[in-house]
């Protein structure tokens, strides 16, 4: 091996080839792949599992790079017919979907190693838990840096991946803090403007009226959680009331006001002008419910005069005159197709980065990466893709334009800044707004998992029954 195991690495990887099967938690940038690497080294037969084409490739090099053994790489851009023969090399670095179908077409694969590399997704009908049972005998090595916000999802993963056994690391552990860069994370408090802050009213106006016919009918409509909204559907499709067909028409309607509020609250009057552009060309009764509303004329009319987002200037303020890499994570296309043009309109080089299945193509994400790298970009701003699962060179500070109430995606965006050096991460937060709960959702939820995995972390030797 051409690189030398960390103190940490050393002591995981004993304990994984003492207790078998092993969960593995480590920060981002503190080297789970190497942990991986040595068990490659002593295995026969290694498949090594990612979500990503981008990040299979990358592992791949890595192994070449680091054991000197070539590895091979089976997604679904090869031809089945061509990738019964690739299982046969000595190490397979593969997405997980690909080895599936692969299994399911009566491919033979025979793997002493199994590595299961974001293991978080190891959850539901994710194609891992399906492989898990395949390939059961084999040593199994799950990796990830955030393995969830409670109890249930830690053991779902565990239990899904045969685990018994838990190796846990977090930069406050001494044999990690020598290693951690430091990482400056602060959050940025904007002031919504007036003519904003009526939108919201008005909009909000309109949530209630609809909100207090549904329960005329004697529906209790859950409006403060996003969560139980979605699912209070269910709960008016599963009723026998004779005003059923109406209620779901005043949930649409619900639904598309309580969005339209999140927009104007956490992106700004750009989105939300879209989206009532997509509305209005709905035939649905809903929608024409809402356009023919005198309260959502007048907020059309202040749309028209209506100033940008207050985080618009917040964001340039943060980058003109930074020197450094710079990744903007934003939740919505259209905003971010807004914000890149801003950026450019104002001097800094920006380029927008977002998945396939959105009209942008695999090589027009791998020239974006390459420039991105090369220096010719300076800002990636980028849509959740840009979380995990790609090989995005490492960046001196990462912005949030909005929080995100998973403190798994938290976790991942968060990571991409100081990898290798000091890094900083902003988050762009609307007072008074949904902007606030979400981030202390996902702060609350990263705290629970943080104890949840400080009362896994000793003493080594314990099974997933002491850990729940």
């Amino acid at each position: 091996m051409k690189l030398k195991p960390r103190p940490y690495q050393e002591a995981i990887y004993k304990a994984v080839k003492r207790h078998g099967n092993t969960l593995v938690v480590l920060p981002t940038g503190l080297g789970k792949t190497l942990i991986a690497l040595m068990l490659i080294k002593d295995s026969r037969h290694a498949l090594f599992l990612t979500p990503t084409k981008p990040l299979a490739q990358q592992h791949a090099q890595t192994v070449k790079e680091v054991l000197g053994v070539e590895a091979q790489v089976v997604s679904g851009e090869v031809k089945p017919e061509k990738r019964e023969k690739l299982y046969e090399a000595r190490v397979v670095v593969a997405t997980p979907q690909t080895v599936l179908k692969d299994i399911e077409r009566g491919y033979k694969m025979d793997f002493d190693l199994v590595i299961f590399d974001e293991c978080h997704h190891a959850v539901g009908n994710y194609a891992y838990t399906k492989l898990a049972q395949h390939f059961e005998g084999a040593l199994f090595l799950g990796l990830t840096a955030s393995p969830g916000g409670d109890r249930e999802r830690i053991e779902e993963v565990m239990e899904a991946l045969k685990m018994k056994h838990a190796e846990i690391r977090s930069a406050e552990d001494e044999d990690v803090k020598p290693f951690v860069k430091k990482k400056k994370i602060e959050w940025r408090m904007v002031e919504l403007t007036p003519k904003l802050k009526e939108i919201k009213e008005r909009l909000k106006q309109m949530v209630e009226e609809h909100a207090r016919l549904l329960e005329k009918w004697g529906f209790k409509v859950p409006l403060k959680k996003k969560g139980e909204f979605l699912a209070f559907r269910k709960e008016i499709e599963g009723t026998d009331h004779p005003i059923k067909f109406k209620a779901l028409m005043e949930y649409g309607i619900l639904t598309h006001l309580l969005h339209m509020q999140e927009l104007i609250e956490t992106q700004g009057p750009y989105a939300l002008k879209e989206y009532i552009s997509k509305l209005k060309s709905k035939e649905t009764k809903g929608a024409k419910e809402i356009v023919k509303d005198p309260t959502f004329a007048r907020v059309e009319m202040l749309l028209a005069t209506c100033e940008d987002h207050p985080k618009i200037k917040a964001l340039l303020e943060e980058l003109k005159g930074f020197e450094g890499k710079v990744m903007v994570f934003v939740q919505y296309r259209s905003q971010l197709e807004h914000i890149v043009e801003i950026l450019n309109k104002n001097g800094i080089r920006a380029a927008m980065f977002v998945g396939k299945r959105k009209g942008f193509t695999k090589k027009q994400q791998e020239e974006i990466i390459e420039k991105f790298r090369r220096g010719e970009i300076d800002v990636l701003v980028a849509s959740s893709v840009g979380e995990e699962g790609l090989d995005i060179p490492s960046v001196d500070m990462v912005i949030f334009y909005e929080p995100v109430p998973s403190e798994i995606r938290s976790i991942q965006r968060r990571g991409r800044a100081g990898r290798w050096r000091e890094g900083r991460v902003v988050v762009l937060i609307t007072r008074g707004t949904r902007d606030q709960a979400y981030y202390y959702a996902a702060k609350k939820k990263e705290q629970k998992m943080k104890s949840i995995i400080k009362g896994m972390q000793r003493p080594k030797q314990r099974t997933i029954n002491e850990f729940f």
